[in-house]
């Protein structure tokens, strides 16, 4: 029988009871990743509304609700309050041209419905903007809030109808005013406040 020294080799170099590896190379495991030192982004978590806020929110509806009350009852009785205004105009002007005289109604008429549709959409704007926590839109109410307050009593000397119904027009004027004066202090309270610029402070 020959004698192969490399085998004698072979079996000292291998370790007592463990055979030689046979067949083709198993895959390493993939490496794992490293540890990750980066801090996750933070969850923001929306605080809950406090009262002053919702009661605010409320007031401000209940306003709007007023405002639109009036520019509906005026555009339905628009026919009422052109001829009421020409009579104005006419008086203003004597012996004016009626076409003239008509023109000049209806821009009186409809820029006093407009001007006071313009105030109620800023304002509602500008209360989305609250809602959403953004400090400054109620910085913004403030002037808005003087712009209706002149709006509306210009308004009243083209806007107002005559006999009983001018009781309840001036009636809901009034509850409007008060009710955005009253709504627009409660966001100025200190639960109102913290709320507002918790935005800031979550967002740093």
């Amino acid at each position: 029988m020959a004698y192969d020294p490399d085998g004698e080799e072979r079996l000292r170099t291998t370790p007592t009871g463990t055979a030689p590896p046979s067949g083709p190379a198993q895959p390493s495991p993939p490496p794992r990743p490293g540890l990750s030192y980066a801090a996750p982004a933070p969850i923001a978590v929306a605080p809950p509304v406090p009262g002053a806020v919702r009661l605010a929110r409320a007031l401000w509806l209940l306003s709007f609700v007023a405002g639109l009350t009036v520019l509906v009852g005026s555009f339905l009785s628009r026919d009422g309050h052109l001829e009421r205004l020409r009579s104005v105009v006419d008086g203003m002007a004597p012996g004016g041209d009626a076409e003239a005289v008509s023109t000049a109604s209806g821009i009186v008429f409809w820029g006093s419905v407009g001007a006071l549709l313009l105030v109620i959409l800023l304002e509602a704007a500008l209360l989305g903007a609250v809602l959403a926590r953004h400090n400054w839109a109620r910085w913004a109410l403030v002037p808005l809030l003087a712009v209706q307050a002149v709006a509306t009593l210009l308004a009243t000397a083209f806007l107002m109808p005559e006999g009983d119904s001018a009781n309840y027009v001036m009636l809901l004027w009034g509850a409007q005013l008060l009710l955005t004066l009253v709504g627009l202090v409660l966001l100025f309270l200190p639960a109102s406040n913290a709320w507002l610029k918790s935005r800031r402070t979550v967002r740093r």
